[in-house]
């Protein structure tokens, strides 16, 4: 069983439309206790993210836009060297509402999406949370970093079948194989013996790609080598 994005999501998602103002967007954070939500249009379709990160340009330009004499922390004044952000920042710290403060076009996944497809997003993008959307792009849900790491919680029982069951067990063995597999705490340990040291390895590998599995322990046997002879040095 592949875990899909649908499976881990958030249904119930905090939102905020084009017109929603600065403080009004900071309450959500805060009351939600999160760190970025979907921006919506009438119809939910989501067209981009506001986050901490955009509302604090606020904070970060103040001192050039509104000349109150606030120098912002050495921290922010570095990332904004380094980064050099330029007028895209410069634009954001004159936002007043979320339409001017968000980052657009937000990245987002399906939710029949893999959890892998949905971490590798995250990765790439930098982000710590991705709006669900169908595929008319309207808002299903959100998934975040913290959403994936349930799959790594499921339970040693539930991996142990699927791994006897639909691998160890499966129709696509040419021989019939006593190999089995025990679990704990989502290391999977591999025993028995195979006909093939080819199939002990591909067992193997779609082990190691079930959902919730941590590692493998690899002790299986074989009766004949069918690796070649490059392969096998």
């Amino acid at each position: 069983m592949q875990v899909k994005v649908k499976d881990v999501m958030t249904r119930q998602v905090a939102s905020v439309n084009g017109s929603t103002p600065f403080k009004d967007v900071a309450e959500v954070l805060i009351a939600h206790g999160v760190s970025a939500v979907p921006v919506v249009d009438g119809e939910g379709h989501v067209i981009g993210v506001v986050s901490e990160a955009d509302l604090l340009h606020k904070e970060e330009f103040k001192e050039r836009y509104y000349h109150e004499g606030y120098q912002p922390p050495l921290r922010a004044r570095m990332r904004h060297h380094l980064a050099r952000e330029g007028d895209h920042g410069r634009d954001k710290a004159r936002g007043d509402v979320a339409a001017e403060l968000m980052t657009a076009p937000a990245v987002t996944v399906q939710p029949y999406a893999s959890i892998v497809t949905a971490t590798r997003l995250m990765e790439e993008h930098g982000v710590k949370r991705l709006p669900v959307v169908d595929r008319d792009g309207v808002l299903q849900g959100i998934v975040s970093r913290h959403d994936l790491l349930k799959v790594f919680v499921r339970g040693d029982a539930d991996i142990a079948e699927e791994v006897r069951e639909d691998i160890l067990g499966h129709s696509l063995w040419a021989e019939p194989n006593d190999a089995t597999a025990t679990v704990s705490q989502g290391i999977v340990t591999l025993t028995g013996r195979m006909h093939r040291r080819g199939d002990a390895q591909l067992a193997v590998l779609m082990t190691r790609r079930v959902d919730g599995v941590v590692d493998v322990i690899d002790e299986l046997e074989w009766d004949v080598d069918d690796t070649p002879a490059w392969r096998a040095r």
